[in-house]
């Protein structure tokens, strides 16, 4: 049995690695690059309105049951730096299904 490189939880789970060789032989092992999937693929769970207090962390526990999940939420609200969510009260932040995920129509 082998040990997953990383967590289930990771935005990174599933990334295959690769290897550089160095002139001087030495390997360096590490991750392909992640390309984050267009929002518009992600099933849409509901829409969250940020407050003055709020933080992604603790809106991904809230929504996803996991703080750690927050990358979720920047991946479907095309977010590169996750405290940029937060910081305007009033923004509406869509919470989605991971990429690959069909979620139920919205009526």
């Amino acid at each position: 049995m082998t040990t997953p490189l990383l967590p289930a939880n990771s935005r990174y789970q599933g990334i295959e690695t690769t290897q550089l060789v160095l002139p001087d032989g030495t390997v360096r092992v590490y991750l392909q690059r992640r390309f984050v999937p267009p929002p518009e693929r992600m099933a849409l769970l509901q829409v969250h309105v940020v407050t003055g207090s709020d933080r992604i962390d603790n809106i991904a526990a809230r929504y996803l049951g996991d703080p750690e999940q927050y990358w979720r939420i920047c991946d479907a609200n095309r977010a590169m730096r996750p405290a940029a969510l937060t910081e305007e009260a009033g923004r509406r932040l869509r919470i989605t299904l991971p990429d690959g995920i069909p979620g139920a129509p919205l009526v």
